[in-house]
């Protein structure tokens, strides 16, 4: 048997050998980010919070009979677009600066634009395509041919099927074409169900809860739109404002889908929430949400205001744009598209604080520096120590390079890193010491349009409440140059 000094002397040599042999080893390890404040986000949400902008495309009977709710008695013969053309309605979509296109299938009259097995009452029935159409698959594959992602709309509220009313057959019935649309048609990104329904429409029970469980288990990273979510929630208008205060977060157990007396709450959200349900602001280009032969669509101006009270204010903005009775979107109001999304794109593809320097209040460390709001990344953030700001708040601070203070700005941009949950409460804005903007919550993304440009050399955010120490992965500067003077 070996000696205890034997022994001894062996664990010391192997202690040795596991020892670092540089002193960069004893180096101490990189500071963890901070706990999240819950609820948070899931990745398929928050893929979907950083598209803002999306399309919507409402296509069907009422696009023939230049209506908005249908009866659910048309004749399937009236459904004749000669041109159908999803390719060209995907094309106007990316000119609008959108990645998802989400179409209509069924609206409240019943009216199927693919060959349901469960109903008659479908583009089978219809002369186009001979009665072998299906809308939902030319969609579906122009939009991935265009690089875009699918979303689809089944009406609950169906004021043609003779099951309607029929709590238990007219839920199976839905439960079936939920089925088909989500086995038949690959991935689909977002589903959406609201509790539109007429003063007058037969009563009737949705088994939602069943239906938002059938949709998950066919597909576990979709998004689930509706009043309540449970994934995106409706803003609560359809002229596409959020309210200035906007959290991604509510109680979902306060929500009754369809219900009226919820629009402020839906608006707003509640930062004392338990889910995170972020909202989507749905809103047509034209004044109706199908095609009517004599409308047209909103001026730019009135766009790029709804962008920023929309994607500026913690949302998603939906944006319709309605085909047409041969089956293409019109050139005018593919110009518009394209004209908005050039606009967008001229506004926020330069970032007038680049180059800046940034410091700020604290640093919690070094992966956590003021620095990365300007680097262009959602993955990086500034976070301050935990201590710091809790009597006079938070503040972070860009000085602009040298040249730059002479190129003014009207638009401060601010992103909160929303993966680690809402936190802003209050905040405010200065250059060169001027107060020039203040607001409540910050959520995704906060965009303030000053009413006059600026060319100040320091620009402060000051974080003045909050759920805990702020995380910011952005604060940018853009000028705006469509902006009037009568808009602000």
């Amino acid at each position: 048997m070996a000696s205890p000094l034997l022994c001894l002397a062996a664990a010391a040599a192997l202690a040795a050998a596991l020892l670092p042999s540089t002193p960069e080893a004893w180096r101490p390890a990189a500071t963890p980010p901070p706990l999240p404040v819950l609820p948070i986000p899931s990745a398929p949400q928050l893929k979907w919070q950083r598209r803002e902008v999306i399309m919507f495309f409402h296509f069907g009977m009422n696009t023939f009979t230049d209506s908005e709710w249908g009866t659910g008695t048309e004749d399937p013969s009236l459904f004749r677009p000669a041109a159908l053309d999803a390719a060209q309605w995907v094309a106007a979509a990316r000119a609008a600066g959108a990645s998802l296109a989400i179409l209509v299938a069924k609206h409240h009259d019943g009216f199927c634009l693919w060959p349901s097995a469960y109903t008659d009452h479908s583009v089978r029935a219809s002369p186009w395509r001979a009665g072998h159409g299906d809308v939902v698959r030319e969609f579906v594959r122009a939009a991935r041919a265009g690089g875009v992602d699918a979303g689809l709309y089944l009406s609950p509220w169906d004021r043609h099927d003779a099951r309607y009313g029929k709590e238990v057959a007219y839920n199976e019935y839905y439960e079936a074409q939920l089925h088909e649309l989500l086995t038949g048609y690959g991935s689909v990104s977002e589903i959406w169900f609201d509790g539109a329904k007429g003063k007058n429409a037969t009563n009737m029970t949705y088994h939602f809860q069943e239906w938002f469980q059938t949709v998950k288990q066919l597909q576990r990273s979709i998004n689930i739109f509706s009043d309540d979510g449970p994934d995106v929630r409706w803003v609560g208008d359809e002229k596409g404002f959020a309210g200035t205060t906007c959290w991604s977060t509510v109680n979902r157990s306060m929500i009754t889908i369809g219900e009226a007396g919820i629009e402020k709450y839906l608006n707003e959200g509640d930062p004392r929430g338990r889910d995170w349900v972020p909202p989507e602001c749905d809103v047509s280009i034209r004044p109706g949400w199908f095609w009517h032969k004599n409308e047209t669509a909103k001026p730019l101006s009135q766009l790029l205001e709804i962008y920023y009270n929309s994607v500026g204010r913690n949302c998603v903005l939906l944006l319709n744009a309605p085909p047409n009775s041969t089956g293409v979107v019109e050139d005018a109001d593919v110009a518009r598209l394209r004209e908005f999304g050039s606009a967008v794109a001229t506004i926020f593809g330069t970032d007038l604080a680049a180059g800046s320097a940034a410091r700020a209040s604290s640093e919690r460390g070094g992966g956590f520096a003021a620095r990365n709001v300007l680097d262009g990344r959602d993955d990086t953030y500034w976070a301050p120590t935990a201590e710091d700001g809790r009597r006079n708040g938070y503040w972070i601070e860009l000085r602009r390079p040298p040249g730059s203070a002479g190129w003014p700005f009207n638009v401060v941009r601010i992103q909160e890193h929303v993966a680690l949950g809402q936190r802003v409460e209050r905040h405010a804005v200065s250059v060169d010491g001027a107060p020039v903007a203040n607001g409540t919550t910050v959520g995704h993304k906060r965009l303030h349009r000053l009413p006059r440009a600026v060319a100040g050399c320091t620009v402060r955010v000051w974080i003045t409440a909050r759920r805990g120490p702020p995380l910011l992965s952005a604060v940018g500067l853009h000028h705006d140059p469509f902006v009037a003077a009568d808009a602000l």
